[in-house]
């Protein structure tokens, strides 16, 4: 009788774990429908007409940079044909808790006395966290310094139940602390700066990848921020953590659009699934731009910083499923950062800017015990920030391209 009770129990055991599963599976893939592919153009969100654009919405890209000449040269009082100063951009790359090297390198930039006030600012992923704070200027270096310095992963993500998370859920830890964290930097009055900006014609863009669509997206956070739109602060906290989203290791973000009159949602994660850093699409010249705007402007500068290092670090890999793929990831996701390089050299280079790149060396050599540690942020920071406050060593083409001569 005992044996028999005892097959009940694991009987009932197993099919309550099985009905949990099912449940939460039921749950979570629930979702309203995707944009038809036919209308993935004309949906927009919070009925924003230049709130993102696709990387093959060239015109409508021209178009908006043409706009932010025009707002640039009122602001400077330039008259329509006249010259407007050089500009320098910025780029951030994702790389988690290595963008304590960026920030560490930013604020060291300002303590040098040449950091410039950038006419644009991309970022992706840890890249996209930080670029509101970059994009604003030194005054926001403390904010860079606590956020990079004191980070831990009680602040980034909570873990979830693994046999459930790896079956029936849509990633394997919930990031409802990386909003929390996201929502107490990114206010009211941050979001009224960056519009404040984009008035004067400077351009701040985050990248997130639809996985319907398989495709970037390019976020006009100034736009956004200057639409006076009551969703627009919610929307901006969104984007941010959708390009930080790691898929299947954070859930993917939905974003309510509208398309041709009906609703639809988009599954939106980590822009570092298309590339780790962008600065515009191939396709894309800044000459035509300038050309509609009815503007010139003689040269710019193109800052890359890379939050990791050119080459994977060595890790001793066990034959295991799980561990060898990995490192494969690893591998293909560094490799994969080291080309968006070469892509943003050549763009920069028909744009008659000069190329100026960062990241982590090989000869730097850390302990790294686990993500997000405040102690390893807190040692990069500081790596970063010395050599910037000195005059950073900027190379000047990527890997193999002598960009001196």
């Amino acid at each position: 009788m005992r044996n028999v009770d005892k097959k009940t129990v694991l009987l009932k055991v197993v099919f309550a774990v099985i009905a949990s599963i099912t449940l939460v599976s039921c749950s979570s893939i629930l979702r309203d429908p995707a944009v038809p592919v036919e209308d993935r153009h004309a949906a927009t969100v919070l009925g924003i007409p230049n709130a993102r654009f696709y990387s093959d919405q060239i015109d409508e890209i021209e178009k908006e940079q043409a706009s932010a000449l025009i707002r640039e040269a009122r602001f400077l009082g330039i008259k329509k044909g006249g010259l407007l100063p050089k500009a320098s951009g910025l780029t951030l790359s994702g790389g988690a808790d290595d963008g304590a090297f960026g920030a560490g390198l930013l604020v060291g930039w300002t303590a040098h006395g040449d950091r410039p006030n950038f006419k644009f600012v991309t970022g992706v992923s840890t890249g996209a966290l930080m670029a509101p704070f970059a994009f604003l200027g030194s005054k926001y270096d403390a904010t860079l310094k606590e956020v990079y310095t004191t980070l831990d992963a009680s602040k980034v993500y909570q873990e979830r139940f693994l046999p459930v998370a790896a079956v029936a859920q849509d990633a394997l830890s919930d990031t409802d602390p990386l909003y929390r964290t996201i929502s107490y930097y990114l206010d009211e009055k941050l979001l009224a700066e960056i519009a404040a900006e984009y008035k004067k014609g400077r351009l701040l863009a985050i990248q997130t990848t639809n996985l319907d669509a398989g495709r970037p997206v390019l976020w006009n956070i100034g736009a956004i921020a200057a639409s006076g739109n009551p969703g627009a602060l919610e929307l901006v906290r969104k984007i941010l953590l959708a390009s930080a989203s790691i898929p299947a290791a954070f859930p993917p973000v939905l974003f309510d659009v509208e398309a041709n009159g009906k609703h639809y949602q988009e599954m939106h994660v980590d822009g570092g699934a298309v590339s780790q850093s962008f600065l515009a699409p191939a396709k894309l010249d800044i000459r035509a731009a300038l050309h509609d705007a009815g503007y010139q402007r003689p040269y710019a500068n193109l800052y890359v910083i890379r939050n990791g290092r050119l080459h994977t670090e060595w890790s001793d890999t066990d034959k295991l499923t799980f561990t060898i793929a990995q490192r494969s990831v690893s591998v293909l996701t560094n490799y994969s950062g080291v080309h968006d390089l070469y892509k943003m050299y050549m763009i920069s280079k028909r744009a008659n800017a000069s190329f100026h790149l960062a990241y982590i060396p090989d000869e730097y050599i850390i302990e790294h015990k686990y993500d997000f540690d405040p102690v390893y942020m807190s040692r990069l920071f500081n790596y970063a920030y010395d050599k910037a406050a000195h005059g950073y060593p900027w190379d000047l083409g990527p890997p193999g391209f002598d960009g001196r001569k």
